[in-house]
């Protein structure tokens, strides 16, 4: 069983490529903020106290997160409902978060990290603002998570550099799942 992160700043596409990648390749989708979204909705103590600190555009503990993620590949190899691997969308978001995931979960095989500039994330983001509910898509928030997520960001880059595949992620998705594609062959053929 493989373990593929997938990285890139917020509103880099990750979702829109992480659906197309578990439809090729059978990896279970594991995101982590749907996980973060789904313990919100819950109603639990856990999901009240999440959503007061994404509200303001910060992290999340990165021991609940993990706690989260590991809860559901346990699930998920009990159940059977991979064969593949895992397919981890947006964790880690630093350093720290990956070593611990090798350490407590799992070693990482291939690291996908979706490549857009500022702006593209800053406009994409406002326009997702527009149809959806989530609390940290307003202005402030986005410009406080694409400072956050540049910073911690390359950290991970420059630690995992022999596992990293830098995609440009600015154009269209077919053009952009074509380079996933590429990446991800040679690991799951």
């Amino acid at each position: 069983m493989k373990t593929i992160w997938i990285i890139g700043g917020p509103g880099s596409g990750k979702g829109t490529q992480c659906e197309r990648i578990t439809a090729k390749y059978g990896l279970l989708h594991i995101s982590s903020g749907d996980l973060l979204r789904e313990e919100v909705a819950s109603g639990s103590a856990r999901g009240a106290s999440l959503q007061e600190i994404m509200s303001q555009g910060l992290f999340v503990p990165t021991d609940t997160v993990l706690q989260l993620i590991n809860e559901r590949m346990e699930k998920a190899k009990k159940e059977g409902s991979t064969k593949t691997g895992f397919l981890i969308d947006g964790y880690p978001r630093e350093l720290e978060q990956g070593l611990l995931f090798e350490k407590n979960v799992c070693p990482v095989d291939l690291i996908i990290f979706f490549d857009v500039s500022n702006e593209t994330l800053k406009k994409r983001l406002l326009g997702r603002a527009a149809v959806s509910n989530r609390a940290d898509d307003n202005a402030e928030a986005i410009e406080r998570r694409i400072q956050i997520f540049n910073t911690k960001n390359g950290e991970i880059i420059k630690h995992y550099e022999n596992k990293v595949v830098r995609i440009n992620a600015e154009g269209n998705v077919d053009d952009i799942f074509a380079e996933v594609s590429k990446a991800l062959d040679p690991l799951l053929a």
